[in-house]
């Protein structure tokens, strides 16, 4: 695409007749009415969408993706990404999209060009994108020769508007739409033949692949071409062109270029290089003296043949994050990839791991600093992103997260492929842009593009998203393909999220992309179901069952991968020692099942009488907010905070921060200090407590929370905490010593799962007690040997072995425990994006048989998620004459926020309400309407509270106060 020849010239050479060359060069591809009141031909769009393409070969693609499209093409990867991109909307060449805009179709008519009555029946209107693949297929059947090279490549082209349709959707259902005479025969000809030869092809019978992408490796190819034509569509940066005389193959190169420079995109390291050593990954790069187990990974990374699947079991505090960075380093410099995906659990174990690959980012170069997304909606809310991605601008009009609406279709000419009636709006990239070539590339800030940035963090949902059949999943897929993917806390996954995540290791697995997964309380079957589905991707089966040898000891890493088209599954051999010695932790009982907090306010009084550092962590919000009452009330004299989700972002957000600064390694820590939270200090919370009181949880949660416990070295503690030290609480003996639980930790966890943590715990903490004298006792107990005992522990948590006393009812709860699971299993299956009986389908048609249709972050979580659904509001408050933010910060009459400052303080009130309200909410919370005008706070939903600081919603009293965060009672 250097020639200097404008299109029409071009078009001459090939000694195309005057006719057809009139009529191509008159097809439209973008409305004046939808593009910036300048209407941009067809031929400018394609030729711009193929140079958009060649820049991103050139400075976005990792060296693994090019390698395969070379291999695929015979050595022409580049001008075959260039093909297939700039082709994509060869479909607009026919009456059913001319004719859409009334004004564009006039000059389409004058050249001869010509249709009948078209169908208004929206069921039977033709999509351009369905259209173009109809085009296409039989020119490539007969020009290829290659029935299965065509069968893989059509749907590239039908599916770039978000879904991958059947072969049965080629056929139009009405005989005008296509266009009918010789006339539109030709010039669809001519179009393809143009954009061939433009892209450096002497005919269609060149561009024939010689070999076939896996059907992973074509969701990749096809979400490169859906960001390629997302670029050249944004009129900013490609204003439209309606003279033919004006568009030319070296012209789109320029115009690609400036937008690139402008939009500052680039991907990652650019083809890595080997460490010198073997361990300077770990040791020069992240600076630590390398533990057993960081070693065992990492040597691990050098030791695979090809790209596989890694699973690091280690203890709580061991170094497996930064073992992990250390050993992407090695993954992606063996195989040519060009960035890492984190994933974490929660958004609030996602903030600190951001700061950390920041800082390992760096490393390679601090230009790369401005590379690394963090993905989750409340990043606004961390400082380190903002000063990174905001500086002086705001990037309100592409923010996404699931805010805005879906930009699907927004660069098209009309509503014509919004077959789910979902809302067009502009994206407005230029207001999202901020400095012109420089600072991160904030376009990657627009909906469904985060993953696409080189090196992202986030929560495991964006991983899971890229599992569901969903519109645009492929785009997701494509920000994944050319990484490394880290999964940090895999055991977090419940049965419903685990069908997703099984998915992604199939689609990875089959990409070649390696995956490293983290967890330190990981049940031996879950290990196994990881390796066979990533096996199953690696071998393009259906299913896969390769036995994990049992590890030699505790830590361990297991290798996953293929060696001649046979699965190989490997675990550690030797006994690799943890950083520490296993050492006492104590485990005692605290019968407990009520929501006032007093006997626990109690304990943690008493666990610091003399110093030390308490960590509370209970199942429901409402009981950590009795408990801080309790002592807070009682006249606690120490350091006291609260963590839930119930407080609101900025809120949450502060107390987080604090608390990791005031509990983590090397910390000034208080004389005495309480911290009360719910499960949000789980896991990924690296803070270091003397002592843990907890409620009952399954076995493997329950390790997490005393993994707080003693956490980092060379913390100064008071004599009595020399030995870490649990009470376990939220359940009391009940009829015939059978346990009674928190309701709140029955649902959340099930019967099953609770009993037998109840009776491992027994087993060292003695029968548990009636809620009598005993409780609040530190002295009675026995002690389990941790990290020692945690693989065992686990092992028989999930095991099959009765553990439970007669009289319990396990058998009872464990077949009411899986008959659940299989239902929840089994709900997953409407959403997972490959049907198992078409897994081993070798192309992409007919991917988007069924499934959601949800296009916004919110609507994903549902998708993901199998819990009760909850909604996010703003809190203000009403006064006389108008409205405030939580914090006191005035707002206009109708609730404007009059600059962006302002913005900020009235979202950092954006607060979750708890899933029985969701019904009630979505009916009776709406934006308020000075908001409708603002980007973020027009989707918004506002909990307005009275000037007695109380709303009702759902028919119960909703307030919100600065210490304990929103408060629901009763009316």
């Amino acid at each position: 695409m250097e020639d200097e020849q404008s299109i029409g010239e071009l078009m001459r050479s090939m000694d195309l007749a005057d006719e057809v060359i009139a009529r191509v060069a008159k097809l439209w591809g973008k409305s004046a009415a939808r593009n910036g009141g300048r209407t941009h031909l067809l031929l400018g769009h394609l030729l711009d969408t193929a140079a958009v393409a060649g820049l991103m070969w050139d400075g976005y693609l990792s060296r693994s993706f090019r390698q395969r499209l070379d291999e695929i093409s015979g050595g022409r990867g580049r001008a075959w990404l260039t093909w297939v991109s700039g082709i994509h909307d060869c479909g607009k060449a026919c009456p059913a999209f001319q004719a859409v805009d009334a004004a564009e179709a006039a000059a389409v008519l004058a050249t001869g060009l010509s249709w009948g009555r078209l169908p208004t029946d929206k069921r039977r209107r033709w999509r351009h994108d369905v259209a173009g693949a109809a085009m296409l297929l039989p020119r490539m059947r007969a020009e290829w020769g290659d029935v299965d090279a065509a069968a893989w490549v059509w749907p590239l082209v039908a599916g770039h508007h978000g879904t991958f349709p059947p072969v049965g959707s080629l056929r139009p259902a009405h005989p005008e739409v296509q266009g009918r005479g010789v006339g539109w025969v030709e010039v669809q000809r001519a179009l393809v033949d143009v954009v061939t030869w433009a892209v450096g092809f002497e005919d269609l019978r060149a561009v024939c692949p010689v070999g076939a992408l896996t059907k992973a490796e074509q969701l990749a190819l096809s979400g490169l071409i859906v960001m390629a034509d997302w670029i050249a569509s944004d009129s900013e940066h490609f204003p439209g062109l309606s003279d033919a005389r004006n568009v030319s193959p070296a012209g789109a190169c320029r115009r690609a270029e400036e937008a690139w420079h402008r939009l500052g995109l680039r991907g990652g390291w650019r083809d890595l290089s080997l460490p010198y050593s073997p361990l300077a990954p770990l040791t020069e790069r992240l600076g630590v003296t390398p533990r057993a187990s960081q070693v065992e990974l990492v040597e691990r990374a050098w030791s695979l043949p090809m790209p596989g699947l890694l699973v690091a079991e280690a203890p709580m505090g061991e170094g497996k994050t930064k073992a992990a960075l250390a050993a992407a380093e090695v993954l992606a410099a063996r195989f040519g990839l060009d960035g890492v995906f984190v994933a974490m659990p929660t958004q609030a174990t996602s903030d600190p791991m951001y700061e950390q690959v920041l800082a390992w980012v760096r490393s390679f170069g601090p230009e790369l600093e401005s590379q690394v997304a963090l993905l989750h909606g409340k990043r606004r809310f961390n400082p380190r992103w903002r000063e990174i991605w905001e500086g002086k601008t705001r990037a309100g009009a592409g923010e996404a997260d699931g805010s805005v609406s879906d930009p699907w279709d927004v660069y098209g000419a009309i509503d014509e492929d919004d077959e789910f009636g979902m809302p067009s709006a502009p994206d407005n990239l230029a207001a999202a842009e901020g400095r012109e070539g420089s600072g991160p590339p904030q376009w990657f800030l627009g909906a469904k593009r985060g993953l696409l940035t080189a090196f992202a963090v986030g929560t495991v949902d964006h991983l899971l998203y890229a599992a569901t059949r969903t519109r645009h999943v492929m785009l997701r897929f494509a920000g994944l393909a050319g990484k490394v993917v880290i999964v940090d806390e895999v055991h977090a996954a419940d049965v419903y999220m685990r069908q997703f995540l099984l998915e992604a290791l199939r689609w990875l697995g089959q990409a070649g992309v390696p995956v490293v997964l983290l967890s330190a309380t990981l049940p031996p079957a879950q290990r196994q179901a990881f390796v066979d589905a990533y096996l199953a991707g690696v071998l393009g089966a259906a299913d896969v069952t390769e036995r994990v040898p049992e590890p030699a000891g505790y830590p361990c890493v297991t290798a996953a991968f293929a060696v001649d088209g046979k699965p190989v599954a490997k675990s550690s051999r030797v006994v690799v020692p943890s950083w520490r010695a296993s050492g006492p932790v104590h485990v005692g009982w605290l019968p407990d099942a009520g929501k006032d907090g007093a006997a626990v306010a109690a304990a943690a009084r008493e666990a610091v009488a003399v110093g030390g550092v308490v960590l509370v962590v209970v199942n429901q919000v409402d009981r950590a907010q009795a408990i801080h009452e309790a002592l807070r009330k009682g006249g606690f004299a120490g350091e006291l905070h609260l963590l839930h989700g119930r407080l609101c972002a900025a809120h949450r957000a502060e107390r987080t921060e604090r608390c990791l600064r005031l509990m983590g390694p090397g910390a000034e820590r208080p004389g005495r200090m309480v911290v009360v939270a719910t499960q949000l200090a789980e896991q990924s919370f690296d803070v270091d407590a003397d002592a843990l009181i907890t409620d009952l949880a399954p076995v493997d949660l329950l390790l997490q929370r005393i993994g707080r416990l003693h956490r980092h070295e060379g913390t100064h503690r008071p004599a009595v905490h020399q030995v870490p030290r649990v009470l376990v609480t939220g359940v009391v003996g009940g009829v015939q010593g059978r346990p009674r639980f928190l309701p709140a930790s029955k649902a959340i966890y099930r019967e099953w799962l609770l009993l037998r943590a109840a009776a491992l715990v027994a087993e060292v903490a003695g029968p548990l007690p009636e809620n009598d004298a005993r409780a609040g006792s530190w002295a009675a107990g026995g002690c389990w040997s941790i990290p020692k005992d945690v693989p065992g522990l686990v092992a028989r948590a999930y095991g099959e072995v009765e553990l439970c006393p007669a009289g319990w009812g396990e058998s009872v709860a464990r077949e009411a425990w899986l008959a659940r699971e299989t239902v929840r299993e089994k709900n997953a299956e409407a959403f997972v994006l490959t049907r198992p009986r078409e897994w081993a389908a070798a192309t992409l048609e007919g991917l988007h048989y069924a499934g959601s249709r949800a296009h916004a972050e919110e609507e994903l979580d549902a998708v993901v998620r199998d819990g009760e659904r909850s909604l996010e509001a703003v809190i203000v408050r009403r006064l006389a004459g108008g409205y405030t933010a939580v914090d006191g910060t005035r707002l206009g009459s109708h609730g404007e926020a009059l600059d962006e400052l302002v913005v900020e303080r009235l979202l950092g009130g954006t607060v979750r309400l708890p899933a029985r309200l969701t019904e009630e909410a979505e009916r009776a919370l709406t934006a308020l309407p000075g908001w409708e005008a603002h980007p973020w706070l027009r989707y918004a939903r506002a909990l307005v509270l009275g000037e007695d600081g109380w709303a009702v919603v759902g028919g119960q009293r909703v307030g919100y106060d600065g210490v304990l965060g929103l408060v629901v009672e009763r009316l």
